[in-house]
């Protein structure tokens, strides 16, 4: 979870909470694992802990974590939310997949083919 990349364009914490949410419902940190500190999360991505703390706050109103008093925050193990936010997020990229594709002159139909010929290769 050390990886986080960041760009110019939009807030620190919005591109937090969104590595973060991607993190969780990929299960890259499992359902139910215990987060580390908001200090030792603020570390490892170079980011001030009130930052990090905002971060975490969007994704407890999100439901995506929660918090257990003097125990820390843990993700959720509530699945049906986890596969909402999956889709979301599943959407959204092929959305932008489709408008790329547009772009390069593609209809959907188009694009959807190319998609299956190159879906499995690298």
């Amino acid at each position: 979870m050390n990886s986080f990349m960041f760009s110019n364009d939009r807030p620190i914490y919005i591109q937090l909470v969104e590595q973060l949410e991607l993190y969780i419902v990929s299960g890259k940190i499992p359902p139910g694992q215990r987060l580390p500190s908001v200090r030792d999360l603020a570390i490892s991505a170079k980011v001030n802990p009130n930052t990090m703390q905002r971060a975490l706050a969007e994704l407890e109103s999100l439901k995506l974590i929660y918090t257990e008093r003097t125990n820390g925050k843990f993700v959720t193990t509530n699945e049906k939310l986890l596969t909402k936010y999956r889709n979301k997020l599943a959407t959204e990229k092929a959305k932008i997949y489709f408008q790329s594709m547009q772009k390069l002159g593609f209809d959907k139909n188009n694009a959807l083919e190319f998609l299956k010929q190159k879906g499995g290769t690298k």
